[in-house]
C-alpha cells in the first residue's frame, strides 16, 4: 500500500536534547521508520544527535548525522532526491525546517511533497494571528488577546485586557521566552526578549487564567477524516505550571462525562480545520467556577504528551501517523477490540501518572520555581489500579533518593504556615511540601488557596498522611497485619516502610510475603498491531499474566528518568542488547518506567515490564519470570544502584560481577590496584574534616585540587580548589561526609589532555575501537567537553601506552563487556583518572563513527562467547567525528556559563568530515552556534602567562584570516608585545563604550573569553558570558577551543564540505 510516485521519504529528526525537547521525539522518528520501511519505502534520515538509536544505520536507508539547517538539508536534498518529506515527527524543529525549507522555494525546486500535514495548516495552528482567527470562525472562545510586533502594541494591548498578562512568542517551543506580567516594567522586559527569539518577530498577549484546570486531548486524523480521541490527559498541576512540568492523570479523573464530550467534540472541530494527517495535541482550560472553556494551543505534531499518550494506552500514536502519512486509513489498521481502529474508544481500568525530573540541583543560583518555560529534563510514568497506589509508583521511580512522599528535606521540621507560604511559589518539590502541609493540618480551602490543587487530589494525599501516621504510632514494630496489607494496596513502597519505622526492608519484605501480599501484574493491550501487549504491577487485583517456561530468556533493566548524567545513551545500549539477544534466539524482558524511549516501546523486547526499577519491584518480576540473568550494566546509574541488593537475593547478575564494580567505584581499592600494576594516577588522598584536607594538600604537593564526595555519577560537587579560603568554604557546606564516606582530594593535572577509551572485554583479551580526544582540557567533566574521534594530537606512544594500561585493567577487573577508561596526559605521561566497568555515554558515539556495534558485541560477550569469536580488526579511518555538548544555560539567565567538572549538559550533537577541523566546525554548526566567516572577535583572556605560545598562534591566526581584533587592555598589551594588531576595549567598570556596548551593538561574531580560575573574579566576565547567550553571539571559554575554531573557519574557508551519509563513511573505512 504505497501513495504513487512515492519511492523515498526524507524523515527530519529534532536534533539534541534539550529542556523542551526530549527523546520523545526518538521514540517517534523510530517508530516512524519501522512503519514506512514495512510499507516498502525508502528512508532518508537527518538528526544531528549521536546518542539516540534513530541515528543508528539500522534504522534508515541512509542516515545522515548532520547540522539541521537549510544550507545542509538542500545539499542533502540535491543528492538523494526524496519524493517526499514527513516533518511531525522531529518535534518542533523538524516543524520549523520543514517550513523554512518550503519558504526558501527548495522543496519546489526538487519536487519534494510533503506528506502528513499541511505546510499552510502548521502556520493556522503556529502562527498566533491566523489561530486565533480560526478558532473565532470555529466558535471556540480563546483567551481575551492581542499581538504585537513591539513593545508598544504590546503596551496597548494591555491597556484593554489589564493584569496580569501572559506574553507566548510565535514558533518558539517549551514556552521558550514567555512570561507572566504583573507590571509595565515586567512587561517591556520579557516582551523584548521574547520577540527578539521569535521566527516570525511576533508575540501574543493575552489575559492570564492562572489556576484554571489544563486539559489535553490527543487527536488522531486519517486521509477520510474520520478522528478518533485517543487520551484524555487532566493536569494536577493548574494552568501556570507548564504542561511539560506538571504532575499529569490520563484519564481524566474529577473531570465530568458531559464536559469530555464537549472537549472531544471542539477537539475534532479544530483538527479537522487544520487539517493534520496523523496526531495533533490540544491543550483546553476549563475555569471550574464559571465553566468557562478556553482554548491555549494545539500542537499539530507528535508531540512530549503524544509519546506519553501512546505509553498510557496503548496505543503508538507515531507509528499509526506514519501509516497514515503513507495513504493508509484508520479502517485497515487492526483494533484488539472492535476489528478495526476507527473504532478506537480509550478503554483500560487503570491509571496513569507522569511526574517530572529536574536538574536544579546542577545550576548554582538557580531559583528552583516553575512557571510558563518548561525546566524539566526528563519524566516517568507509573500505571496503578488506584491513584494512590499510583501515585507513590510515581516517586519511586524518580531516581531522586526518595522512597516515599514523607520527611523530604527539611519539610517536616516547619510549621504549618511556613509550609504554606513555599507552596504558593511552584517548585520541584511542591508535592513533597504539600505531604508534610497536610501531616500539619492543612484544610483543602488552604491548600487550593495556596495553590490551586483541587480538592479530590488533596483528600487522596490526605489519607496516605494518615496512614502513615497510623503505622508511626508503633515505630521500630512491624505494622499490625491488616494496617501493612492496607499500606501495601495504597502503594507505600518496603522500602519506605521500613525508613520510616527503622526497620530492615527485608524484613517487611518477609512479613507481606508471609500474608499474602504480593505484587500481580495486569495488561495494557496494543492498537494498531496484532496480540501485543506489556504488563504493569499493582497490589490491588489478581496476577493475570503467564511467564514461558522458555530456558533462554534474559531480563534488561533500563535506566528509569532522563536527567542531566544520564541521558538516552543507556538507552540506545539497553535497545541493542534487546536487538542482539534476539537474533541469538533469547526471549527479552524489559523494566523501565520513562515513557519518552525506544525501550518502554511494546516491540523492542518480547515482554515489557512498564514499573519503577527499584529492588522491590523488579525481585519480583525476576521471581515470576525466572529468568537466567540479568543484564544491570547497560542502564547507567539506575540498575548498579540496586545491583548488589539484587546479587545478595541470589538473582544472576551477566557480564562483570558486582565486586568489580564496586572495586572501580571505591577509589581507595582501585588506587591500590593501580599500586600494583605499577600505573600512574593523580596523587591524590582521602578528608572528613578541615584538618585532615589541609594536611592532605601539603601531601600531594599544594593547589590547585580536584576535590569531591566518594560514589557520584556526572561529577555531582566536583569543584577545582585553589586556596585554602575555597577549601574551608567546600568542606564546611559538605553534607553527609561520613569517615565511610570521605571527601576524596586529587592533584589537579595542570594543562593536561584529557581522553577516554571505550573498550570491549571478555576478561582476557581487550578490544579498542579508538581512543577519544577531548578538546576541553582536563578540569572540564568529560560530559560537557568537546571530544574529536579518531584522536589529532595524541602520540603513537601514549596510544600504545593508553591501550596496554586498558587492557592490564580490563584483566585485573575480569571486566566481561563493555568499561570505560579515562586517561589524562600531562607533559607526555599518561595518567589514568578513572575506570568505569559498565555502559558508558559515548557508546554510541563510538559505534557509529568506528561501525563498531558495541553494545550489541558486548552483549554476545556477556553470555559467554570470546573476543576471538566476534573477529574484531583494527581499523584505519579516513574520516573524523567530532562531538559537541549543548547546554540550556539559556533556561536559567542567573547562571555563569562556565564549564567546571561538574556535568551540565543535556544533549550532544556530532559533526562528521574528512578534516577534523571541518568536522570541529560542523559541530558547533548542529549545537547552534555559526562560527563566522569573516568580522571581527572579542579577545579577553584572563591567564596570560600559562598556554601563552597557543594564545599567540590564535591572535595570528584570527590575523591571517583578515578579522579584526578587538581586546581589553591587558590582553591588547600581551598581543601588541607579540606583533598582532588589536583595538583596545574597555571593562566594564572601565568607562564607556565598554565589552557589553560592542556586543549589544552586534560589533562582535565572536567572544574568545577565558575564566579566572577563581569564582570571585568573574563579575566581568560573567557579564560578557551571559550577554554572548542573550545575543546569541558565538562564545569559547577555553584557549582549546578557540585554536580548534580557528583551525575550522580557516578549513570552512574553502568550502564547506561535502555531506556524506553514515553508510558512505562506514564503507570508506579499511581494516588493518
Amino acid at each position: 500500500m504505497k501513495i504513487e510516485g512515492i519511492d523515498k521519504v526524507l524523515i527530519i529528526g529534532s536534533g539534541p536534547i534539550v529542556i523542551g525537547q526530549a527523546c520523545e521525539f526518538d521514540y517517534s522518528g523510530t517508530q516512524a521508520c519501522k512503519a514506512l520501511r514495512e510499507q516498502g519505502y525508502k528512508i532518508v534520515l537527518v538528526n544531528s544527535n549521536p546518542a539516540t538509536i534513530m541515528t543508528d544505520p539500522v534504522m534508515a536507508d541512509a542516515t545522515y548525522i548532520e547540522p539541521l539547517n537549510v544550507a545542509r538539508l538542500t545539499q542533502i536534498i540535491e543528492k538523494e532526491r526524496p519524493q517526499a518529506l514527513l516533518p511531525n515527527l522531529g518535534g518542533q524543529t523538524g516543524l520549523n525546517l520543514a517550513c523554512a525549507l518550503n519558504k526558501a522555494g527548495v522543496l519546489d525546486k526538487y519536487g519534494v511533497k510533503v506528506i502528513g500535514v499541511n505546510l499552510d495548516a502548521i502556520e493556522r495552528g503556529e502562527d498566533r494571528e491566523v489561530f486565533k482567527e480560526t478558532m473565532q470562525k470555529l466558535g471556540i472562545d480563546t483567551p481575551r488577546s492581542g499581538i504585537c510586533h513591539s513593545v508598544e502594541e504590546a503596551e496597548k494591548i494591555v491597556a484593554e485586557i489589564g493584569y496580569p498578562v501572559v506574553v507566548r512568542p510565535a514558533y518558539t517551543m517549551g514556552g521558550a521566552g514567555g512570561g507572566f506580567c504583573y507590571n509595565v516594567e515586567e512587561l517591556r522586559t520579557i516582551c523584548s526578549n521574547g520577540l527578539e527569539l521569535s521566527m516570525t518577530h511576533q508575540c501574543l498577549i493575552e489575559e492570564s487564567i492562572l489556576g484554571w484546570e489544563e486539559l489535553e486531548v490527543e487527536v488522531v486524523r486519517d486521509a477520510k477524516n474520520q478522528m478518533i480521541a485517543i487520551c484524555f490527559i487532566e493536569n494536577i498541576d493548574p494552568v501556570g505550571v507548564h504542561t511539560g512540568d506538571s504532575f499529569c492523570a490520563a484519564p481524566f479523573l474529577t473531570i465530568d462525562k458531559a464536559l469530555e464530550e464537549r472537549l472531544k467534540k471542539d477537539a475534532f472541530k479544530i483538527v479537522e480545520s487544520i487539517g493534520v494527517i496523523g496526531g495533533t495535541n490540544v491543550q483546553f482550560a476549563h475555569d471550574p467556577k464559571t465553566g468557562r472553556v478556553v482554548i491555549i494551543e494545539i500542537n499539530p505534531r507528535t508531540s512530549r504528551s503524544s509519546a506519553l499518550a501512546s505509553k498510557a494506552t496503548g496505543f503508538p500514536i507515531a507509528l499509526v501517523s506514519a501509516k497514515l502519512a503513507a495513504g493508509l486509513t484508520l479502517d485497515q489498521i487492526p483494533y484488539w477490540r472492535d476489528g478495526s481502529l476507527e473504532k478506537y474508544t480509550p478503554s483500560g481500568d487503570y491509571v496513569v501518572l507522569k511526574f517530572a525530573r529536574w536538574a536544579f540541583e546542577k545550576f548554582r543560583g538557580v531559583d528552583d520555581c516553575l512557571g510558563t518555560q518548561m525546566k524539566a529534563v526528563g519524566e516517568v510514568m507509573a500505571i496503578g489500579k488506584t491513584y494512590k497506589e499510583t501515585l507513590q509508583k510515581a516517586i519511586r521511580g524518580l531516581e531522586n533518593g526518595r522512597a516515599g512522599l514523607g520527611f523530604a528535606k527539611d519539610f517536616n521540621k516547619k510549621s504549618k504556615e511556613e509550609l504554606l507560604e513555599m507552596l504558593k511559589t511552584p517548585s520541584s518539590e511542591r508535592h513533597f511540601q504539600m505531604y508534610e502541609a497536610l501531616r500539619k493540618g492543612a484544610t483543602d480551602e488552604e491548600i487550593f488557596a495556596a495553590t490551586y490543587e483541587k480538592a479530590y487530589f488533596v483528600q487522596q494525599m490526605r489519607e496516605l498522611v494518615q496512614l502513615e501516621e497510623e503505622m508511626l504510632k508503633t515505630p521500630g514494630r512491624l505494622p499490625a497485619d491488616e494496617l501493612l496489607v492496607k499500606a501495601k494496596k495504597d502503594g507505600f513502597s518496603d522500602k519506605y516502610i521500613a525508613k520510616i519505622l527503622g526497620l530492615r526492608e527485608k524484613d517487611v519484605r518477609k512479613k507481606r510475603t508471609e500474608l499474602g501480599v504480593v505484587e500481580g501484574w495486569c495488561a495494557v493491550p496494543v492498537s494498531g498491531v496484532k496480540d501485543q501487549y506489556y504488563y504493569y504491577s499493582t497490589y490491588n487485583c489478581k496476577d493475570e499474566s503467564t511467564a514461558s517456561e522458555n530456558p533462554k530468556k534474559i531480563m534488561i533493566l533500563g535506566g528509569g528518568p532522563n536527567r542531566i548524567g544520564q541521558g538516552i545513551e543507556f538507552d540506545y545500549c539497553c535497545c541493542h542488547a534487546a536487538m542482539a539477544l534476539r537474533e541469538l534466539g533469547y526471549e527479552t524482558i524489559m523494566v523501565n518506567c520513562n515513557p519518552e524511549t525506544v525501550s518502554t516501546d511494546y516491540d523492542t523486547s518480547d515482554k515489557l515490564y512498564f514499573e519503577p526499577v527499584s529492588l522491590e519491584d523488579v525481585l519480583q518480576i525476576y521471581h515470576k519470570e525466572k529468568p537466567t540473568g540479568v543484564i544491570v550494566q547497560f542502564g547507567g546509574q539506575t540498575p548498579l544502584n540496586i545491583a548488589r541488593a539484587l546479587s545478595d537475593e541470589g538473582v544472576k547478575i551477566l557480564g562483570t560481577s558486582i565486586d568489580s564494580i564496586d572495586i572501580a567505584e571505591d577509589r581507595d581499592l582501585f588506587r591500590k590496584m593501580m599500586d600494583k600494576l605499577d600505573i600512574p594516577m593523580p596523587e591524590s588522598g582521602m578528608a572528613t574534616n578541615i584538618d585532615e584536607a589541609l594536611a592532605c594538600v601539603k601531601q600531594i604537593g599544594g593547589y590547585p585540587v580536584m576535590i569531591r564526595p566518594s560514589f557520584v555519577l556526572g561529577g555531582r560537587g566536583m569543584e577545582v580548589i585553589y586556596d585554602e579560603a575555597m577549601l574551608r568554604e567546600y568542606v564546611a557546606k559538605a553534607v553527609g561526609v561520613t569517615p565511610d564516606r570521605p571527601l576524596l582530594i586529587d592533584r589537579f593535572l595542570h594543562n593536561a589532555l584529557e581522553c577516554e577509551a571505550d573498550a570491549l572485554s571478555d576478561g582476557e583479551h581487550v578490544y579498542i575501537p579508538s581512543v577519544m580526544e577531548h578538546v576541553e582540557l582536563a578540569g572540564v567533566h568529560s560530559g560537557d567537553s568537546a571530544c574529536i574521534i579518531p584522536p589529532v594530537t595524541i602520540t603513537k606512544e601514549n596510544l600504545a601506552t593508553i591501550k596496554d594500561y586498558t587492557r592490564k585493567i580490563a584483566e585485573a577487573l575480569h571486566v566481561c563487556g563493555l568499561m570505560n577508561m579515562q586517561y589524562a596526559i600531562e607533559d607526555g605521561k599518561v595518567f589514568v583518572l578513572e575506570a568505569n566497568p559498565r555502559a558508558s555515554r559515548t557508546v554510541p558515539l563510538v559505534s557509529k563513527v568506528c561501525n563498531t556495534q558495541m553494545a550489541r558485541l558486548a552483549t554476545r560477550l556477556m553470555l559467554g562467547e570470546k573476543l576471538e569469536d566476534l573477529k574484531l580488526k583494527d581499523k584505519k579511518f579516513n574520516h573524523h567525528g567530532a562531538k559537541e555538548a549543548v547546554f540550556p544555560f539559556d533556561k536559567f539567565p542567573k547562571v555563569d556559563p562556565v564549564l567546571g567538572p561538574e556535568m551540565r549538559s543535556t544533549g550532544e550533537v556530532l559533526g562528521l568530515s574528512d578534516d577534523y577541523a571541518l568536522a570541529y566546525y560542523k559541530s558547533q554548526e548542529a549545537a547552534g552556534s555559526f562560527l563566522p566567516n569573516e568580522g571581527a572577535v572579542l579577545i579577553s583572556l584572563s591567564d596570560k602567562v600559562n598556554l601563552s605560545e597557543q594564545a599567540i598562534e590564535i591572535g595570528k591566526e584570527f590575523q591571517k584570516l583578515g578579522f579584526k581584533i578587538y581586546a581589553t587592555e591587558g590582553t591588547a598589551k600581551f598581543y601588541e608585545k607579540a606583533c598582532v594588531k588589536c583595538e583596545v576595549v574597555n571593562k566594564i567598570a572601565e568607562g564607556r563604550p565598554n565589552v557589553l556596548d560592542i556586543i549589544l551593538n552586534k560589533q562582535v561574531n565572536l567572544i574568545i573569553n577565558t575564566p579566572w580560575a577563581k569564582r570571585d573574579a568573574i563579575k566581568d566576565e560573567s557579564a560578557i558570558r551571559k550577554a554572548a547567550i542573550k545575543y546569541k553571539v558565538p562564545y569559547i571559554t577555553t584557549l582549546a577551543g578557540a585554536y580548534n575554531t580557528v583551525k575550522g573557519i580557516a578549513a570552512a574557508r574553502n568550502g564547506h564540505g561535502a555531506v556524506k551519509s553514515l553508510q558512505e563513511y562506514h564503507a570508506s573505512i579499511e581494516e588493518v
